[in-house]
C-alpha cells in the first residue's frame, strides 16, 4: 500500500504495523526516514481488521482489541491510524467499554536513514541509535538526520529502546488521538503540488453507464497529482515523475508521454514538463545538438535496449503542436518553439540523406516504432513551422512521404494470413519478424489541424490487419495487450518486454483502433484494462503479467512494477477520452468530435475536461453520438 505526495511517500503492508522489512516507511525524496512504527496497546499489537487507501496519499488502518474487562469475545476498543505520505501519522483509540479504561499506549520506532536504491539492493543496514529530541526521537547519520514529534507528548521517551510511551483513561465511548510526525530535520511539513494552486489538471469527473468509468478517472487523476514534481532551478515548472516506488527521478520520454495523455485535463502540465525538458537539451554543435537525453530501455529478448532519448527528443515537437491544438496559448508556444526547431533540426541531421532515422548504437537496428515516432514528429512539426511562419516545414513533409513509401516496402512481412510489420530491420537488411506491442505506435499518428488525424506509416489495408493481429488472443490476453505475442519465442507473462501487459501500450492500442474504426479490437482491450483496474482499486500499476484472463483468476501484479505510473494513471484519461474522441483545433476555434459508434460503455459524461483553456463537457449516447454540454464561447464545433 503506496502513499504518494512526492517528494513524500509512505509504503505499508495491510497489517497496518511498519516493522522495517522490505520496503516499508516514510520516505523524504528517496530516503527513508522512518522504518519502523510499531503500535502496543495494554500490551499488546492490535489485531488487523482493513487496510485501504483513502486516496493517492493516504491509507486507513483499523484494528481491535479485546481487554481484560470485555466480559465475551467482542472487542471494546478500536485502534484507527490515518497514515499520510506528507509524513503524518495519527492513532485514534476508541472505547466500548462500560467502565473507564486505562490504557497504556506504546509506540517503537526506529530508521536507518538508508536510500531508496540501497533498500532495493539489499544494502539497508542496521537501525540507528536515536536520542530523545523535542516531543520525540532523532537520528542522524553522516548524510542527514531526522526526527519524529508526537502530540500530546508522550509521558515517556526512551531512546535506547526507540519507546514513546502514553497512558490514557477513556471513559465509555470516549476517544483520544496522538499524531506522530516525521520530519528531515530543518524541513516543514511536505507540499504536495497537486494539492496547491500549482495543481496543473483539471477536476475532470466521468459518469455513465459502467460504474466503473468514474473510479478509474478519479484515481487516474489523483495519481497524476501525487506524482507531480517541481523543477528545483524553476520551481513554477511542474512535470510527473516516472513513478513510485523506484523511479521517482527524471525518465523524459515517460514525463512527455503522460503529459500528452492529459491534453484533455488542460494544458500546464504539457508546458511545465516541455520547459523543463528543453533545458536538458544537447547544446550543438555534434551529431547529438537538440537531442533530449534519456536513460536505455529494455527492448526484449530480440533486440537491443533502446534510446528513451531518441523517443523524448521527438515527441518534444509532438507535445507541442497538439497542447497547441488544445489551448496553449500563442506566447507561450513560441517560447518553446526554439526547443522544438532544435529537436527538429536533430532529426533532420540524425536522418542525413537517407531515409531512416537509425539506432543510435553502432551496428543498431531500424525499429518500427522509431520510424513511427520520426513520422509524427515530422509531421506535427512541420504545421507547428508553419503556423509560427517558420521556414523547414516543406522538408520534414517530404521526407515524411519518402519514410512512408519506403516503410511499406521495407517492414511489412508478407504471409498467407495477411502479413505484418516487422519489429525492426537489422544493418544488412533482415527482418525481425517479431510480434510485439511496440506496433501500437504505428496506430498514433498524431493530431492536425481543423481536427484532421496525421497519416501513418500503415495505409488502410495494412491497419485493417494489424488490428486483427492486437485482436487475437495471442496478444490481448484478456486484460490487456501483451508486450510480446504468446506464440513468440522467449515470451514470458512476467517478462517486461517479453509479456508482460503495459498499460500505457494498451491505451494507445485502444486510441489508434478506435481512431481507425477497429472498435471490436478497441472494444476488446478497453473492457480487459477496465476489468484489471477493478481487480487494482482502480489504481492501475505500469504493468503487470500477460496470463491469459479467465473466470477464476485476476491479473498477477508485476514484482518490479511502479504503482502508481503516471503513464499508467494517465492511459486512464486517454481511453475515456478516445471513447469520445474529442479532437481540438483551438487557434482556429474548433472543436470535433468522432466518439465510438459502438459506445462499448454505454452511455458516458465527461465534465471538467479542459479545451481552448475553458470547461468542456461532453456526453455520449447508447447509441454512438456526442453532444457538447459544455465549452468555451466562441468555440465551434468541426463537421
Amino acid at each position: 500500500m503506496i502513499g504518494v505526495a512526492l517528494p513524500g511517500l509512505v509504503i505499508s503492508t495491510e497489517q497496518g504495523q511498519l516493522n522495517g522489512s522490505g520496503l516499508e516507511g516514510f520516505y523524504r525524496a528517496g530516503r527513508r526516514l522512518l522504518s519502523r512504527c510499531r503500535l502496543r496497546v495494554a500490551g499488546r499489537e492490535p489485531l488487523p481488521n482493513q487496510a485501504r487507501m483513502t486516496g493517492a496519499d493516504g491509507s486507513r488502518f483499523v484494528g481491535t482489541l479485546r481487554t481484560a474487562s470485555a466480559p465475551g469475545p467482542d472487542p471494546d476498543v478500536m485502534i484507527e491510524r490515518i497514515r499520510h505520505a506528507d509524513g503524518t501519522e495519527r492513532i485514534t483509540l476508541r472505547s466500548w467499554a462500560a467502565g473507564p479504561l486505562r490504557l497504556p499506549v506504546e509506540v517503537a520506532l526506529g530508521t536507518d536513514l538508508a536510500d531508496l536504491g540501497a533498500i532495493a539492493a539489499g544494502g539497508a543496514g542496521p537501525d540507528l541509535p536515536a536520542t530523545v529530541h523535542d516531543s520525540g526521537l532523532r537520528w542522524s547519520r553522516a548524510t542527514g538526520s531526522a526526527s519524529v514529534t508526537a502530540h500530546p507528548p508522550p509521558a515517556e521517551a526512551l531512546a535506547s529502546a526507540g519507546l514513546l510511551r502514553w497512558e490514557f483513561v477513556l471513559p465509555p465511548g470516549g476517544s483520544t488521538s496522538v499524531e506522530l510526525r516525521v520530519r528531515p530535520d530543518g524541513a516543514g511539513p511536505v507540499r504536495a503540488v497537486g494539492r496547491t494552486a500549482a495543481d496543473p489538471l483539471a477536476s475532470a469527473h466521468a459518469t455513465g453507464d459502467d460504474p466503473a468509468v468514474s473510479a478509474l478517472l478519479r484515481t487516474s487523476v489523483e495519481d497524476l497529482r501525487a506524482l507531480l514534481v517541481r523543477d528545483p532551478a524553476h520551481p513554477t515548472d511542474v512535470h510527473p515523475a516516472a513513478g513510485v516506488p523506484w523511479r521517482c527521478g527524471p525518465a523524459p520520454a515517460e514525463a512527455l508521454a503522460a503529459a500528452r495523455m492529459t491534453l484533455p485535463l488542460g494544458t500546464r502540465l504539457a508546458a511545465g514538463t516541455l520547459r523543463a525538458l528543453a533545458r536538458t537539451q544537447r547544446p550543438g554543435p555534434g551529431p547529438r545538438a537538440g537531442m533530449i537525453p534519456g536513460p536505455g530501455r529494455d527492448t526484449g529478448p530480440h533486440l537491443p535496449p533502446g534510446c528513451t532519448g531518441t523517443e523524448a527528443t521527438l515527441l518534444f515537437p509532438v507535445l507541442l503542436a497538439e497542447a497547441r491544438r488544445w489551448g496553449l496559448g500563442a506566447h507561450e508556444a513560441r517560447e518553446l518553439l526554439p526547443a522544438a526547431e532544435r529537436c527538429l533540426a536533430w532529426l533532420r541531421t540524425t536522418v542525413g540523406n537517407g531515409t531512416y532515422v537509425p539506432d543510435p548504437h553502432p551496428r543498431g537496428p531500424v525499429r518500427c516504432e522509431t520510424q513511427a515516432h520520426a513520422h509524427r514528429a515530422a509531421l506535427l512539426g512541420a504545421e507547428l513551422l508553419d503556423d509560427f511562419g517558420r521556414p523547414g516545414g516543406d522538408w520534414l513533409r517530404q521526407w515524411a512521404q519518402r519514410l512512408r513509401t519506403a516503410f511499406r516496402r521495407d517492414f511489412w512481412i508478407d504471409d498467407p494470413a495477411g502479413g505484418r510489420p516487422a519489429a525492426a530491420r537489422s544493418p544488412d537488411g533482415r527482418l525481425v519478424p517479431r510480434l510485439s506491442a511496440a506496433a501500437v505506435h504505428l496506430l498514433d499518428t498524431g493530431l492536425l489541424g481543423g481536427g484532421t488525424v496525421a497519416p501513418g506509416l500503415l495505409d488502410p489495408v495494412r491497419t485493417g490487419r494489424l488490428a486483427r493481429l492486437l485482436g487475437n488472443p495471442v496478444m490481448d490476453s484478456g486484460w490487456g495487450l501483451r508486450g510480446l505475442a504468446a506464440t513468440e519465442a522467449g515470451y514470458n507473462p512476467f517478462g517486461h518486454r517479453a509479456g508482460a501487459v503495459h498499460v500505457h501500450e494498451t491505451a494507445i492500442a485502444v486510441a489508434g483502433l478506435a481512431a481507425t474504426g477497429h472498435d471490436k479490437e478497441a472494444d476488446s482491450l478497453l473492457r480487459g484494462v477496465l476489468a484489471a483496474a477493478d481487480a487494482f482499486g482502480h489504481r492501475l500499476p505500469e504493468m503487470f503479467a500477460g496470463e491469459q484472463r479467465a473466470d477464476t483468476n485476476a491479473p498477477l501484479p508485476h514484482p518490479a512494477a511502479c504503482r502508481p505510473a503516471a503513464t499508467a494513471a494517465a492511459a486512464g484519461v486517454l481511453m475515456l477520452t478516445a471513447l469520445v474522441g474529442i479532437r481540438p483545433d483551438a487557434p482556429a476555434g474548433t472543436v470535433t468530435l468522432r466518439p465510438v459508434r459502438s459506445a462499448p460503455l454505454g452511455e458516458l459524461g465527461l465534465t471538467g475536461l479542459r479545451v481552448a483553456q475553458k470547461p468542456f463537457s461532453v456526453r455520449v449516447s447508447r447509441l454512438g453520438l456526442a453532444m457538447v454540454e459544455e465549452a468555451a464561447d466562441g468555440l465551434q464545433l468541426g463537421a
